[in-house]
């Protein structure tokens, strides 16, 4: 990690840049795999799973042995674990579920909006380097709840043409059956357009590297919705004197380890907790078995020491992390000052992992600053919110001269005629 000490102001948008490939050249090599599964459909998906995964696909469709044969597959321990995160991911997306009232804005006039859930959905878990079974319950869960009719997941086979038993176990397990084995941008395409095999939905979720967020963002551009820009992971760590280093340390690492194109960002205002967390994660970083990737992804990584606890913050709503650690005792007064983040962790025991597993909140969040604008995924993001409105005589009687005046006064003439001519039937009784 490249250290900066009290950098000045004027510095500080530099020291928010993410790593990245070069622009142009992502969109152009994404843009053609999009276009080749749009014409090709299955043929395009088995020649990508050729060059990309390195192995051969006949059938895409998970099917329904493997998906019997999974809960075999999977220890009782880490079913246990499973069953634990799923029920609290579901208290916590469940109570977002709400009716909203009835309005009678004017009288005879009343208003209300309902909530739909998006018929057609797709889900993409990666899988490649690591199997994210946890981004099942992170997105099936609320797709369940909100009464999603179809849910189609694509996740990358590995090198034997296999997807990995926890994928599958956890799919089975919340009730989700229709697995495809493809990933990457062209998982996204053939989501986005439909397959010979994989239908085509309305909105697809899930993170993955840059070329999937590449690709969910060119997709949208051709009317398929997406959840957010959600691309390679990132944290930042705000930590004063009453942080503890080796919880620090682990937390930087645990969001390192995702990929080389990950970002952690440590901030303090005491170079004792910087130069203490530095060393552990030196200490720790050798015995992870993903090493390579999580120093790669440090080489991209900063701690910075500023002048104060008000400073760092500063600096966090500028950076808008997707996840933001407050390692400190006063966390509980520091959170009041967030505006952008995507999933806030308090005190020195709320480590990051608790939210990617089994607190309940939701892990798939906004990355690369699109915390400013973004939240991240719940339960409404698997819904459409339609509005109604009911009139009576009594309530057009009452609204109805106002609309005329104003649809007059922008020159939409037939807009003022559907009220006039009501009128007059009303008046002419």
């Amino acid at each position: 990690m490249e250290m900066y000490n009290k950098p000045p102001k004027k510095q500080w948008k530099e020291l928010t840049r993410r790593p990245g490939f070069e622009k142009n050249q992502l969109s152009s090599l994404v843009y053609d795999i999009l276009n080749e599964v749009k014409s090709y459909g299955n043929a395009a998906l088995q020649k990508y799973s050729e060059q990309f995964d390195k192995v051969s696909i006949n059938d895409l469709l998970v099917s329904e042995k493997e998906m019997e044969i999974a809960e075999s597959e999977v220890s009782e321990a880490l079913k246990s674990a499973i069953k634990l995160a799923k029920n609290n991911i579901e208290k916590f997306h469940a109570s977002q579920q709400n009716s909203e009232e009835k309005i009678e804005t004017t009288s005879g006039v009343f208003c209300w909006r309902k909530a739909v859930a998006i018929e057609k959905v797709g889900l993409y878990i990666p899988g490649g380097s690591a199997p994210l079974f946890s981004t099942i319950l992170m997105l099936g869960i609320p797709a369940i709840l909100a009464g999603c009719k179809e849910i189609v997941l694509c996740t990358p086979p590995n090198v034997k043409g296999n997807i990995h038993p926890a994928i599958r176990y956890t799919a089975s397990l919340i009730g989700i059956s229709k697995i495809f084995k493809v990933g990457g941008a062209q998982a996204i395409a053939a989501m986005a357009y439909g397959t010979e095999t994989i239908p085509q939905v309305y909105k697809i979720f899930g993170p993955g590297n840059q070329y999937v967020t590449k690709a969910k963002e060119l997709i949208q551009q051709s009317g398929t919705a997406i959840d957010m820009p959600a691309g390679p992971s990132e944290v930042l760590v705000i930590a004063d004197k009453t942080g503890i280093p080796s919880f620090i340390a682990s937390d930087l690492l645990s969001q390192a380890e995702h990929g080389a194109d990950s970002q952690v960002i440590l901030l303090s205002n005491d170079q004792r907790i910087i130069d203490e967390t530095l060393s552990e994660v030196q200490k720790q970083l050798n015995q992870l078995p993903r090493k390579n990737t999580a120093e790669k992804a440090l080489e991209n990584s900063k701690a910075i020491l500023l002048e104060s606890m008000e400073a760092c913050m500063e600096f966090s709503n500028l950076y808008a992390p997707e996840h933001l650690i407050l390692a400190s005792e006063s966390a509980s007064g520091l959170s009041e000052k967030v505006i952008n983040a995507g999933s806030v962790f308090l005190g020195n025991y709320s480590c990051e992992s608790a939210g990617d597993y089994a607190s309940g909140t939701n892990h798939t969040l906004p990355t690369n600053g699109y915390a400013r604008n973004y939240s991240g995924v719940s339960l409404e993001s698997f819904q459409k919110k339609i509005s109604f409105q009911e009139l009576s005589k009594e309530g057009l009687k009452n609204i109805g001269p106002a609309i005329e005046l104003m649809a007059e006064a922008e020159q939409l003439i037939a807009h003022k005629n559907a009220v006039s001519i009501r009128l007059k039937s009303i008046n002419d009784v």
